[in-house]
């Protein structure tokens, strides 16, 4: 399933700020795990098809591009490794990709464009096969290798000189005359059949198995024992260069020959073309090429050849104007579906996922198969036993593109109506195709995120109770139950004093946090309970209203079973609509939460929410709050506003009263601008709320 490329006309500001959020942090999170983890989790045309999204939402918002788009970066910067930083004097910049001939064309028109070239002028190219390895700069100076080093961010690498020592392509000399100073890039690779070779050793041993041969070229080189390089059968392969105390050619080709008279092995595909018909037909030669070559490509990359155009052309943000890499479709085979099994994440979305006879596709045997959802099994209309074929989109979890026998008499996969995991009931909301497991805080392939969520400062905010001593106490098991078990941990206080981390003093000082917490507000006790859409503003909105959590329970189980009063009772609160109503109703359905609930409230008495406001200004109104605020949190700024009789809202609309921008406010204040909205600074709230005493 792929990804909408295209923006819609009436994309709000909120929405495309929020998306472009979003794509930032998957990009980012990706990049991790490709670049300075190599165990990446998505392919590669899924990660295409994340950075093509907010190409095209940047395009469509250009005044909303973050400082840390991923337009702006290259690869990943280098956390912690055992390998020291080499800071690269000429950038590692990446490429941008095409995906069809017309986007080919198009580049090659704005090449044209860009150096106002006339029709009939001949662009001359070079193209070359776009092999599937870890970038890797080479320097020598005066014809000796002194240093070579990963792309690491473009700007910042891993120092990986003693490893490259062991590569037989790398010449640790140049034959010839070269620049005193030169450094030259390319691709550290590994061979499929050296691949298999090695996952076959690893296997023997019981060491680890690599996806694929770009991971394991990269955990070969990124090696802090040089000694484990040597034993990897590691190559190398140049393609252009960075630094340089001189450039002794004038066109690509000149120099990539120029390499290979030095000692560099280069593409054997590598050649001159010329126009946007010599490129497109030599894709197509190399793409016929592709299932017999000895080492994996994923697409074919071209440059303009002649340097001075290069050097005209330059540079874009984090890709040079003058190179493009034209991406190849997916690869595809046909196997056996012999079994689905459905995994339970840590948000109770339920995943379906194949399990596959295994089967060869571009050189990684493949097991598993994404099917999504439960939509998609309708749509696929696939059966343990059908015959599929598959579509390796890229290194880690293939997706199926066709049923071959879905005609064939079989049962139906009947999808799972209750949680493999806790047997909770499984629901998919109205115009939602996720099902998610209802068990919540019970269902242990969700706990340990509840548990985060349930201690966090926006909810309960109990100081000291980290990810990394939830996850020691559950694997102890003394947060079994859920939350109230919290507030039991003071019955294992001999047993923490003295492990790992923990001496008197600090074990003290958590409990008397958690002890502090046994009278907590209700509105952050009921969003800490993590109720889907029950988020921080809803839960205050619901408290406002029924004051004490019983109350709003028993109106939920009403309005759940139909009562018509309670269903008025809750949707008559602003902000609250059906889909809030059903969630509460689900939840106090499901048995397991019931208990928990329970079980939390024998441990805490939170006292009646009631919000104590005075005559102001701004009684009635709706303030946004918006930039950063100097002299109070955002949390502190919105209790402000409900004490004035306020209501605190996170967009600006046509609804909206007030605007308080802080420094650094963006899209809110040009909405509120256009609607013709009152802004006013920090420093004018603060004497509205002072005005109020």
């Amino acid at each position: 399933m792929g990804i909408d490329q295209t923006v819609p006309v009436d994309m709000s500001e909120a929405d495309a700020a929020n998306e472009l959020m979003r794509l930032a942090k998957a990009i980012a999170y990706h990049d991790r795990l490709y670049h300075a983890e190599d165990t990446p989790e998505i392919s590669d045309p899924e990660y295409d098809a994340l950075v093509r999204r907010n190409a095209a939402i940047e395009a469509a918002f250009p005044h909303l591009v973050r400082d840390d788009s991923p337009s702006r970066k290259v690869g990943f910067a280098i956390a912690a490794s055992p390998l020291s930083k080499v800071t690269h004097e000429v950038r590692m910049m990446s490429l941008d990709n095409a995906f069809s001939a017309e986007e080919v064309e198009e580049w090659v028109a704005r090449v044209r464009r860009f150096l106002a070239l006339p029709e009939n002028e001949v662009i001359a190219f070079t193209a070359e096969d776009k092999i599937d390895g870890l970038s890797c700069s080479l320097r020598y100076e005066k014809g000796v290798l002194v240093r070579a080093a990963t792309r690491g961010d473009g700007q910042v690498g891993e120092d990986v000189t003693a490893n490259v020592q062991h590569i037989a392509d790398i010449p640790k000399m140049l034959r010839g005359n070269a620049p005193v100073v030169f450094e030259v890039r390319g691709e550290v690779y590994m061979e499929k059949q050296a691949f298999a070779a090695l996952n076959a050793a690893q296997q023997e041993v019981g060491g680890k198995l690599f996806a694929n041969p770009r991971n394991a070229a990269a955990g070969s080189l990124r090696q802090k024992d040089a000694n484990v390089t040597a034993q990897r059968p590691l190559r190398f392969w140049a393609h252009g260069w960075g630094a340089a105390s001189a450039i002794p050619g004038t066109t690509q080709h000149g120099m990539v020959e120029i390499l290979r008279a030095w000692g560099f092995p280069i593409s054997p595909l590598f050649v001159q073309v010329d126009g946007v018909e010599g490129l497109l037909s030599r894709y197509a030669a190399i793409g016929r090429a592709r299932p017999d070559l000895p080492y994996e490509i994923d697409g074919v990359v071209y440059k303009v050849d002649r340097l001075d155009w290069q050097q005209r052309l330059g540079f874009v943000a984090k890709a040079p104007r003058w190179a493009l890499a034209h991406k190849f479709p997916a690869e595809r085979a046909e196997t056996t579906l012999e079994a689905i099994d459905i995994q339970v994440g840590r948000t109770g979305k339920l995943t379906p996922v194949g399990r596959l006879a295994p089967v060869l596709v571009g050189g990684v045997t493949v097991t598993n198969v994404t099917l999504h959802n439960r939509d998609e099994i309708g749509r696929l209309g696939v059966r343990p036993g059908d015959r599929i074929v598959i579509q390796r989109a890229g290194d880690v979890i293939p997706q199926v593109v066709e049923n071959l026998t879905r005609d064939v008499e079989r049962e139906p996969f009947v999808f799972p109506d209750h949680c493999p995991v806790c047997g909770s009931e499984a629901v998919a909301e109205d115009g939602e195709v996720d099902v998610r497991c209802t068990g919540g805080l019970i269902c242990k392939a969700q706990q340990f995120e509840r548990l985060r969520h349930f201690v966090s400062r926006a909810a309960l905010d109990i100081e000291g109770l980290g990810e990394k001593s939830i996850a020691e106490f559950m694997e102890l098991g003394w947060l079994a139950s859920g939350p109230a078990d919290i507030f039991r941990l003071r019955d294992h206080r001999g047993d923490l004093i003295g492990r790992e981390g923990w001496q008197e003093k600090s074990v003290d000082n958590l409990l008397a946090s958690i002890e502090a917490k046994r009278s907590p507000d209700a509105a952050r006790l009921l969003f800490g309970l993590g109720i889907r859409h029950v988020g921080a503003v809803t839960a205050r909105d619901l408290m406002k209203n029924f004051h004490e959590l019983p109350v709003l329970r028993a109106t939920a189980e009403r309005a759940h079973a139909g009562e018509a009063e309670a269903l008025a009772a809750l949707t008559s609160i602003d902000g609250i609509g059906g889909a809030v109503v059903e969630a509460l109703g689900d939840f106090f359905h499901e048995e397991h939460n019931r208990a928990v609930w329970d079980d939390l409230l024998s441990e805490v008495t939170p006292p009646p929410y009631i919000v104590e406001t005075k005559d102001s200004a701004v009684a009635g109104k709706t303030v946004v709050f918006t930039g950063k605020l100097e002299t109070m949190s955002r949390d502190e700024a919105k209790a402000q506003a409900e004490r004035l009789g306020a209501k605190a809202a996170g967009s600006v609309s046509a609804k909206t009263d007030l605007v308080v921008a802080g420094p650094g406010a963006g899209s809110k204040l040009k909405k509120a601008a256009e609607l013709g909205i009152e802004v006013i600074d920090e420093a004018a709230w603060a004497e509205i709320v002072a005005a109020a005493g």
